[in-house]
């Protein structure tokens, strides 16, 4: 997939996607403590990571599968607030819808408005058949977001030690 196409514009955001430019801002995004608070990746990580994460991890998602996560920008101001996006888990088999917001964009539906978008993209021009979500079981911001996208509770698992519950949409 042309990376192009994996741009998209909503009401209020640009959701594109990343590029070493991001590694900065991804960074500051992950020093907020209550953005890594449900993150299951062990909160705060050095530059040096988050430049390892965006390059191999995502950047090599883009090539391998033809989409990863994604920059969610204010369209009114071109500010990294956040990503989005799909990425494929191999020991699940499965698509994972994520996202992760700078804690003072929260409560605007940013979330929602960005998830939205992702799942289309992965429904519409992915041809996905279904989508999980997997979320601690006490973020209960992120399950109103889920449920707001019609996610459905499927099971509880087990994820790099922790519980937390997969939800499905089909």
């Amino acid at each position: 997939m042309d990376l192009s196409q994996l741009t998209i514009s909503t009401e209020r955001l640009l959701i594109r996607p990343f590029t070493l430019d991001d590694i900065e801002a991804s960074y500051q995004m992950n020093l907020d403590a209550e953005v890594s608070k449900y993150t299951g990746d062990g909160g705060v990580v050095s530059k040096q990571e988050i430049e390892r994460r965006i390059t191999e991890d995502v950047l090599g998602d883009y090539t391998k599968h033809g989409f990863g996560r994604l920059v969610v920008e204010l369209k009114a101001t071109q500010e990294f607030i956040g990503f989005t996006g799909l990425k494929y888990i191999p020991e699940l088999n499965e698509v994972d819808l994520g996202y992760r917001l700078m804690s003072q964009h929260w409560g605007k539906g940013y979330a929602t408005e960005s998830a939205k978008a992702a799942i289309e993209l992965g429904f519409e021009k992915l041809g996905l058949k279904s989508i999980i979500a997997t979320v601690l079981p006490d973020n209960q911001g992120s399950i109103k977001v889920l449920n707001k996208l019609n996610f459905q509770f499927e099971k509880e698992i087990e994820e790099e030690g922790e519980s937390v519950h997969l939800y499905r949409l089909k």
